[in-house]
């Protein structure tokens, strides 16, 4: 199962990469590239046919990544066994006291020895 998951997640990144390059060679008024081809604008190699190609190409490479993060969420289901979780708590164990320095549970902490100083918070 992990094989197909690392293939999935290797496709994934290289179908990212590809759709953030499209996404940036688009010009953000929708004209394509930008490059103007003299003769037949509506052409294929024309700035219109380079618009289209980049649009058809977000569009696909879009679909294919919203389809691999379904299968990859899908098989990461299927390999961690989502069916394994405890909903229940075990109430037996004592907890455990924060302030105890590592005596008996419920034991009471050691005090504190004076120093000797004042403390410069306290009240006068």
């Amino acid at each position: 199962m992990s094989s197909i998951f690392l293939f999935l997640t290797v496709v994934q990144a290289i179908v990212a990469a590809a759709l953030v390059g499209v996404v940036l060679m688009q010009r953000s008024e929708g004209g394509g590239l930008g490059i103007g081809g003299g003769g037949n604008p509506g052409g294929a190699l024309g700035a219109r046919g380079a618009a289209d190609f980049l649009t058809r190409a977000t569009k696909w490479l879009a679909v294919t990544f919203v389809a691999l993060s379904i299968a990859l969420a899908a098989v990461a289901v299927d390999a961690t066994g989502g069916t394994d979780i405890s909903t229940t708590i075990d109430r037996d164990v004592p907890a455990a006291d924060p302030l105890s320095t590592g005596g008996a549970a419920g034991a009471a902490p050691a005090p504190v020895e004076p120093t000797g100083e004042e403390d410069p918070l306290a009240a006068e």
